[in-house]
């Protein structure tokens, strides 16, 4: 089992004036304790989950950017990228580009986008969900025919391309691996069977049901269930002073046991580092046994 970092809040002590020394020393931290990749969110604002939305958001792909420049092996992705807040051939030169910049640790996390108030805040794009789930499609489509080197038109319902060239391709074969966030049943998790490398469900009750849904969907459409990477979202807090890493590591044994592979989380404090040295201490070299 594999765990990851989530950067989902960037309200730290110092302010923006070191936000940038700050998220430089979360980054290398991680990478030192062994985590296996690296996100940050896709939103503009803070969600409601983790706080107002005028705490402190810097925009992914330019962090990811950042993060490629001061890490070395961490792989490096959105979790996961809105796809109505960039058009389709602009994300999958994003995605190259950080593949080609950090030599080949990048992915493409992305899903159908859910907070409206952001979208409408800022006036980004945000369809009805049935739309949503529509172009989610093209731009998966899209952008697998831009890493496949072929430069030819796509002519989707949503998006219209005349020459889908890609140049530099990315350093990653046969492409940057693909994860789609998301549990629904009837379409997220088709897409999933169609589309992609990984999927990715919250650390509920429900993912051994999750999951024999997406097999399902894999017999469906001729797919071997065992290519795709099955990936949780849940917590990763290790108490100030590791005393819930006992527990942690028991729910992560559970899911291991379900044939999950990749724990991610956000940590509690994490540009404190103390976190990020526990669970490197405790938990990782534990997980990585599963």
């Amino acid at each position: 089992m594999e765990i990851g970092l989530h950067v989902s809040d960037f309200t730290w002590s110092g302010g923006p004036q070191t936000l940038a020394q700050d998220l430089t020393r979360v980054a290398v931290a991680a990478e030192d304790a062994g985590f296996a990749k690296l996100s940050v969110m896709d939103h503009v604002w803070q969600i409601g989950m983790i706080g107002p939305p005028e705490h402190d958001m810097l925009e992914a792909y330019t962090t990811l950017g950042y993060l490629a420049a001061r890490t070395t092996r961490i792989e490096l992705l959105a979790w996961v990228t809105a796809v109505v807040y960039r058009e389709p051939g602009l994300l999958a030169k994003l995605v190259t580009t950080l593949d080609v910049l950090s030599e080949g640790r990048a992915w493409l996390g992305i899903g159908a986008a859910w907070n409206e108030p952001e979208a409408r805040g800022l006036g980004l794009p945000f369809p009805p969900t049935a739309e949503r789930f529509e172009r989610l499609e093209e731009a998966l489509e899209i952008i697998l025919q831009m890493w496949s080197g072929k430069d030819a038109p796509y002519s989707g319902r949503h998006y219209q391309l005349e020459r889908t060239l890609n140049v530099p391709a990315p350093l990653r074969r046969p492409h940057p691996p693909i994860l789609i966030g998301g549990s629904g049943e009837k379409k997220t998790l088709r897409l999933v069977a169609r589309y992609a490398q990984a999927c990715n469900l919250f650390a509920g009750p429900d993912v051994e049901h999750k999951l024999d849904v997406l097999r399902a969907h894999c017999q469906d459409v001729g797919r071997d269930y065992d290519e795709i990477e099955k990936t949780v979202i849940g917590s990763l807090d290790p108490g100030p002073g590791g005393e819930k890493i006992d527990a942690l590591l028991g729910d992560i044994q559970r899911l291991a046991g379900l044939g999950v592979t990749h724990y991610h989380g956000s940590v509690p404090d994490v540009d404190t580092l103390r976190p990020l040295e526990l669970l490197g201490e405790r938990l990782i070299p534990a997980a990585a046994e599963l």
